[in-house]
């Protein structure tokens, strides 16, 4: 919330509604005047979202921040007083058996944030080809035997779908570290859920939005899990690109639209809150300002 600097008459965006908790602690520091837009894609989300005269819940994407901002009246070039983003999976989606996100319990291969979405993660198991399989365990769960597992869960697919968590598992536990275990298996759920739901492509594109939607002064303040999604914001935030590439004007000046707001590091979770919430642990705080142009 501080991060936010919020302002009781602004407007406001939480793009990962979730569970609701940012949403509230956003709302208790809004007057009547302000405004806040819930985003979520997932139908359980939108079912369970507090009623409030001063929120209005998006059934959406933030991929599509810019569209839906002008579907309910706010201006997408420069309306916006501060955009929150807490990226990932929801906990509550983890712990829930039938989503298929976790390796901790026996249920469906789905892994669709959307469960409106076409393709699920045993629909991708049994689709792609295994270079592009292993090059995508590689990528976004940066397995060390990517090639062989990929090799492997081709191989068995063609004997019995790969359509359940627990198969999934039994195949991989041959090319997994018996020591990171858990580590690995997480890597590769996480592999997949990133390519089924095509999430570093969404966050490109809520991240370019996002920029064009806030107020010179506005807040931008960003979550992340792993090291992908935080090497793109990190990125975004330093040089406005999604490379890392700074850009300068005639007189060599960085021509980054963003200001990193309590310098370069992001801000991290304590020990005592890491023990009394052991999921914090990963988590990331970035937080930047939108300058004003020239």
């Amino acid at each position: 919330m501080e991060a936010l600097a919020i302002k009781p008459d602004g407007i406001y965006v939480d793009a990962t509604y979730g569970g609701g908790g940012h949403s509230r602690a956003i709302l208790s520091h809004l007057g009547p005047g302000g405004r806040l837009l819930g985003f979520d894609q997932d139908d359980e989300a939108i079912a369970r979202a507090q009623t409030d005269p001063r929120l209005t819940m998006v059934h959406g994407n933030f991929r599509f921040l810019s569209n839906f901002l002008r579907y309910y009246g706010v201006d997408p070039d420069g309306g916006v007083d501060g955009i929150l983003a807490d990226l990932g999976v929801s906990f509550h989606h983890f712990d829930d058996a039938a989503r298929g996100f976790s390796f901790r319990f026996e249920g469906p291969l789905d892994m669709r944030m959307n469960r409106r979405a076409r393709i699920s993660a045993s629909d991708l198991i049994a689709s792609i080809d295994s270079d592009e399989l292993a090059s995508l365990l590689r990528l976004y769960g940066e397995l060390p035997k990517a090639r062989a597992l990929a090799n492997a869960i081709v191989g068995e697919r063609a004997k019995a779908p790969v359509d359940t968590v627990e198969r999934l598992v039994a195949i991989a536990e041959p090319y997994i570290n018996p020591k990171a275990r858990r580590k690995e298996l997480a890597q590769l759920f996480q592999a997949l859920r990133i390519r089924v739901n095509g999430e570093m492509e969404a966050l490109e594109q809520f991240l370019r939005s996002a920029l064009r939607a806030l107020k010179p002064g506005g807040r931008l303040a960003i979550i992340t899990y792993h090291s992908l999604e935080d090497r793109l914001v990190k990125n975004f935030i330093r040089t406005g690109s999604f490379d890392g590439e700074r850009t300068t004007d005639f007189f060599g000046r960085s021509t980054a639209p963003l200001k990193a707001v309590g310098g370069s590091k992001p801000i991290v979770p304590s020990e005592a809150e890491v023990e009394a919430n052991p999921r914090s642990r990963s988590a990331k705080l970035r937080v930047a300002e939108k300058l004003p142009v020239d």
